[in-house]
């Protein structure tokens, strides 16, 4: 439990404890961060980690001179390209049995349900648009691996949508993250960061069933 409550207080408010980190072990918070966003996105039983808040926080730290700008770039870039893979490669190596998982300590059944409806819906670009939804940008590319698409593919969405994630919110933060209004409201800031792309998530996923339920109820009552 106390792990619990130490986690969920380093997510809300990751830009305190990044702080402390940068001042009390100075080079060494650029492994923890590639550290951090690898794990994320990389390992299926991580997705509860700080990804947003935790670039853009990134960013603004770069901003205000503490970190590097184009190492932080750099490094947290390979790190989600890498951590992407990693989840993939176990996704293709698990294969199908996944489907018959239940919901458990280590594995969430409902976030996985979502990416794979994700998935099915919007192909390839879901790997783009899951970078910017918690929770879900843990699962679609082990969806990806799951669904056995091929790696020369699911690599070209995995880059493209790393770019973007890691390019667009590090550099939002490093030209705003300092912002007197920002850093006035960075605590809602973060809880947008992690409430916003968690509901639309959840409302694509459920526009999805229904529309999945609407086209099966004309084919079941042609059946009859």
């Amino acid at each position: 439990m106390d792990l619990l409550l130490s986690l969920i207080d380093f997510v809300l408010h990751v830009d305190r404890h990044l702080q402390a980190f940068v001042a009390a072990y100075g080079p060494w918070i650029y492994a923890l961060l590639f550290l951090i966003v690898f794990v994320e996105t990389g390992v299926v039983v991580m997705p509860f980690l700080p990804g947003d808040s935790l670039l853009f926080v990134v960013g603004a730290l770069a901003g205000a001179g503490l970190l590097s700008y184009p190492l932080v770039v750099v490094l947290l870039l390979l790190a989600a390209i890498l951590g992407d893979q990693a989840n993939y490669s176990i996704g293709r190596y698990i294969g199908p049995k996944v489907f018959g998982w239940e919901n458990s300590r280590f594995f969430n059944r409902r976030a996985f349900d979502q990416a794979h409806e994700f998935y099915e819906r919007y192909g390839g670009i879901t790997i783009v648009i899951a970078r910017f939804m918690p929770f879900v940008r843990t699962f679609v590319p082990f969806v990806a691996g799951v669904a056995e698409m091929t790696r020369a593919k699911f690599s070209f969405y995995n880059v493209t949508g790393a770019l973007l994630w890691v390019v667009g919110i590090v550099t939002a933060g490093y030209f705003f993250g300092n912002l007197p209004w920002v850093q006035a409201n960075l605590s809602k800031i973060i809880w947008a960061l992690i409430i916003v792309p968690g509901l639309l998530a959840i409302f694509g996923a459920w526009r999805a069933r229904r529309k999945e339920a609407a086209a099966r109820t004309p084919a079941a009552a042609q059946a009859r």
